[in-house]
């Protein structure tokens, strides 16, 4: 190997270490609003850091209110990798779906199960951070709000339905191209059969002219 290959392996190399160090990206995500009776459902709440280089430690609780209240209640908790169900009208229907074997939460998701239609209303996230710099913490309770509503089955959104009607239209656009295109090939096809069957039989016909001329000459000859 050259000295020239070697320099330009080198950057390339480095930055192989350096990626097989670095972790996941966190992208906060919004939850999805429109969950359907009987079926699960997740109510996602991402909180990311500012600083991912700053350990810490997170917990989360979720409190509900249900449409037709006007005061929140304590719904389920996560705090020291323990969950806990408080709001009894979700016992054994509640699911951790969040960060795993970490105490530095950044997904706090949660997962129903059965959905009911008395699921409807609000749900809220609070995450209670604590960022441990060398000489002191740092403590901040970043929040999610999501609107749940329930339906008896999926509806689509106008935007499921927009890209769908353009994928048709761009399949039906690409058939009608490729008819042209077909088309057009075959009239240039048979436009050149035509020119060379033309060409032969010019050809053809020089030839026995000329033929015929030499068989007059030698009989003149003669």
């Amino acid at each position: 190997m050259s000295a020239v290959q070697e320099l330009l392996l080198l950057p390339l190399t480095l930055l192989a270490l350096q990626a097989s160090l670095c972790h996941g990206a966190c992208v906060e995500v919004d939850s999805d609003t429109e969950a359907v009776a009987n079926e699960g459902f997740k109510l996602g709440c991402i909180s990311c850091k500012m600083r991912g280089e700053v350990p810490a430690m997170a917990s989360v609780k979720w409190s509900f209110k249900a449409s037709d209240e006007t005061e929140f209640t304590d719904l389920y908790s996560y705090e020291d990798q323990k969950a806990e169900i408080i709001d009894p009208r979700f016992y054994e229907r509640l699911d951790w779906n969040g960060s795993k074997n970490t105490d530095d939460l950044q997904d706090g998701s949660i997962y129903i199960l059965n959905v009911t239609f008395n699921d409807t209303g609000t749900y809220r996230c609070i995450f209670s951070r604590t960022l441990k710099y060398p000489d002191y913490e740092y403590n901040i309770s970043p929040n999610k709000t999501i609107v749940m509503n329930v339906v008896p089955r999926l509806t689509r959104g106008l935007a499921s339905i927009l890209s769908e009607v353009m994928m048709y239209v761009s399949i039906i656009g690409l058939q009608l191209w490729l008819v042209v295109e077909m088309i057009y090939c075959y009239r240039k096809i048979a436009a050149a059969g035509e020119e060379a069957l033309r060409e032969s039989a010019a050809e053809y016909l020089a030839i026995a002219s000329e033929s015929k001329d030499n068989c007059a000459g030698v009989q003149v000859a003669e």
